[in-house]
């Protein structure tokens, strides 16, 4: 089983930044694209970021582009997601995963193993 541990959320007003991190604890996944979700309240899990296995690749949703920036640090097993100019509509929670598998794709379905999440709070 894979272990992912998301870190840095909080509470942020709009304008501000936060930086989150993922933590794996198994190094031997950390040949494997990973990934950022973000799920609000009432909404389903969709993408926000994704990046390769040797962190040479990216790629953004729409929303959240050149706001946004992923990247890893393979020798630290982590992951991180740093997000710039925060509006009311980041509100969510967000989930890193990791791919075990040679999938494609950037839906929900593509990530094999996902950690518990953490919240991120913007307000005015």
């Amino acid at each position: 089983q894979v272990h992912l541990v998301e870190s840095g959320g909080g509470l942020v007003q709009t304008g501000g930044s936060l930086r989150l991190s993922c933590a794996t604890s198994d190094r031997p996944f950390n040949d494997y694209a990973m990934g950022w979700f973000r799920q609000a309240p009432g909404q389903g899990r969709e993408f926000v970021a994704a990046i390769s296995f040797d962190g040479a690749s990216t790629r953004y949703a729409d929303s959240v582009k050149d706001r946004f920036t992923i990247s890893r640090g393979i020798a630290r097993n982590t992951m991180y997601l740093e997000m710039n100019d925060l509006t009311l509509e980041d509100t969510a929670i967000y989930y890193c995963c990791i791919r075990t598998e040679g999938k494609t794709g950037y839906e929900v379905a593509s990530y094999d193993y996902w950690g518990k999440g953490t919240q991120v709070t913007v307000s005015s």
